[in-house]
């Protein structure tokens, strides 16, 4: 009796080792300070851009979409340019700079946050940022998909849809998280 009581102590250790290694993997949270200083910046939820960076990019700062979106937060050469201007970084320039941590998240906590002030539900911003606000704004014009214009009750682009629910997600298991630890 008392061997298996062992074995089950160190069964279960092993476990929660095992599980902590898959969840840190799964779910890491790098450039903690980078993303808190632009969630303050811009009034966002850190656990929310520490998502959409897990789910655009698994946090790999050299990722490149087929489409040509860039870095942690897989921004588009045409909305970085622009994020530039109205955030004042000077002298951008995308290939040179959109690695950059610092950049990119900047440009990408910034676009979030105008995108959740255009369109007041969360749901509908993360739809925006991955479809593009053109696809969004005929979607909340269509009484099929939405009926009241600020609500989507269905996404028809399949890849949006799964999307905002993996941002959902991840959002849940970084809350917990962080609960946790």
């Amino acid at each position: 009796m008392k061997i298996f009581k062992i074995l089950l102590i160190i069964g279960l250790i092993s476990a929660a080792i095992f599980s902590v290694h898959i969840y840190n993997t799964r779910f890491p949270f790098l450039y903690v300070n980078i993303i808190n200083k632009y969630a303050a910046i811009y009034d966002v939820d850190p656990i929310l851009i520490a998502s959409i960076i897990n789910v655009e990019s698994g946090f790999n700062r050299n990722a490149v979409s087929p489409a040509g979106a860039s870095g942690l937060m897989q921004i588009m050469p045409g909305t970085a340019y622009w994020a530039a201007e109205q955030i004042g970084i000077e002298n951008f320039v995308y290939e040179e700079m959109i690695f950059d941590p610092n950049i990119n998240i900047n440009m990408g906590v910034w676009y979030i946050r105008r995108l959740i002030d255009s369109h007041a539900r969360l749901d509908v911003a993360l739809a925006a940022y991955n479809a593009g606000s053109g696809n969004v704004a005929n979607w909340l014009a269509d009484p099929n998909l939405s009926l009241d214009g600020y609500t989507l009750y269905y996404i028809p682009f399949g890849e949006t849809r799964r999307y905002v629910e993996r941002v959902r997600l991840n959002m849940i298991v970084y809350r917990v998280r962080f609960f946790l630890w």
